[in-house]
């Protein structure tokens, strides 16, 4: 290949890496410039800068990270409630003919139901302590994981499922060996739609019904009530960034459980 293929090549990967980042950088320039040659007020658009600001105060004083750590708790506990339960509720319902008869009404009627719409019922049963942001967090991530769970299995190769048999397989060796291994990649996909609902549903439930002044839900709600649009913007920039990172961490895991699945992904 001729020197300047090579180095035409080079600068069109580097362009294609770079590009997403320097979009990003004319955006917040642009909404720099916006804000301060129009004189906006901060309470209805604050600046990148101010924003950035408020964001290393509260990281340096320790209430981003500590709200984020009770935040981070509350939807970890709900969404390993979920992930256990769902793939459990899943995989019976994949391998018996009987269970998905029995359940798969109750998921057509409850998956469909605003889980939002739960939280004045759950708070008149639970109070609003952590009890009720878990469960609320546990039952919105259970539903992607069971009907993708469901789905996954239902979807194996039976061709898979015959060669197994055809070589002697018992069919709980068929189950586990072939059924669960390839239904995988469906799985993980279940899990990361738990995920993120489950971020959604814990932050709304903190906002709407927390009777502690602690996570990022309350953080959002108090910087709007003392209309401190600095702080609001900061916390909202952090949440999105932990659930970026939380995704991320997700992948990393799928692809250290099960190497194979991440290819089919």
């Amino acid at each position: 290949m001729q020197p300047a293929a090579i180095k035409h090549r080079r600068s069109v990967a580097l362009l294609h890496a770079t590009l997403p980042y320097l979009i990003v950088v004319a955006v917040l320039l642009a909404w720099e410039l916006l804000v301060r040659v129009n004189g906006i007020q901060p309470i209805y658009l604050p600046a990148p800068s101010s924003i950035l600001r408020y964001l290393v105060a509260m990281l340096l004083d320790g209430s981003l990270s500590y709200h984020l750590s009770i935040t981070f708790m509350r939807i970890m506990a709900g969404f390993l409630i979920a992930a256990a339960s769902g793939i459990l509720v899943g995989v019976a319902m994949g391998i018996s003919p009987l269970a998905a008869r029995i359940i798969d009404p109750w998921i057509a009627a409850l998956y469909p139901l605003p889980k939002i719409s739960l939280i004045p019922l759950l708070i008149i049963w639970l109070g609003t302590g952590e009890s009720y942001k878990i469960v609320i967090s546990a039952v919105t991530a259970f539903f992607p994981v069971v009907i993708s769970t469901f789905a996954a299995i239902r979807q194996v190769d039976p061709e898979l499922i015959k060669a197994a048999k055809d070589l002697g397989a018992t069919p709980h060796q068929r189950q586990i060996k072939v059924v669960i291994p390839a239904s995988l990649p469906g799985i993980f996909s279940g899990l990361h739609l738990g995920m993120g609902v489950t971020i959604i549903m814990v932050v709304a439930a903190e906002m709407i019904g927390g009777s502690s002044d602690s996570g990022v839900g309350y953080v959002l709600v108090h910087g709007g009530q003392v209309m401190q649009t600095e702080k609001v913007c900061a916390a909202l920039i952090a949440l999105a960034v932990f659930g970026a990172v939380l995704t991320n961490v997700q992948k990393r895991l799928d692809r250290l459980v099960a190497p194979w699945a991440d290819e089919k992904h």
